[in-house]
């Protein structure tokens, strides 16, 4: 139950931000671009880079990661439901993929926004990958428990 909650305060997040105008999305895109790149050019000095470009870089991997997230938890959550792994990861893959649909439509009707059907790929590729990670760690997690586990059998 605790699991589904924080899916549910992680899209609420979504759609806080998703609900900005796009002077403060802009505004905060930027501040976050600026940080990042004086810490660019404290690392490389010599570094060029276009602030625009960086800029719509970092907007576009900020899809990418909030939905990574949103994937981690909803596969996370999936695990109570107790159906077999292929109809949990559907399930999480498809509530992602259904709240990044409805998330781009809710941007439709917020002052300079607008639904992207490229940042629906995105999202849904960052939460399919956030899905992947879960499912691939929790694997070598439970190998190396079963290894642990068979090691201790055949010194005990």
């Amino acid at each position: 139950m605790l699991s589904w909650a924080a899916v549910l305060l992680w899209m609420a997040l979504i759609f806080s931000l998703s609900h900005q105008p796009a002077s403060e999305s802009s505004e905060m895109s930027s501040g976050i671009t600026e940080m990042v790149m004086e810490t660019v050019e404290q690392i490389l000095p010599v570094a060029e880079t276009d602030f625009d470009q960086f800029e719509h870089i970092i907007r576009k991997n900020a899809h990418f990661f909030i939905y990574l997230i949103l994937g981690i938890l909803a596969i996370h959550a999936s695990r109570g439901s107790g159906s077999h792994s292929f109809k949990r990861i559907g399930l999480a893959v498809g509530i992602c993929v259904l709240y990044a649909m409805s998330d781009e439509f809710h941007q439709l009707f917020i002052s300079g926004r607008s639904g992207e059907v490229r940042d629906v790929m995105i999202d849904s590729s960052g939460a399919f990958a956030g899905i992947t990670f879960y499912c691939l760690t929790g694997k070598m997690l439970r190998r190396n428990k079963q290894k642990v586990f068979h090691r201790r059998q055949v010194q005990g």
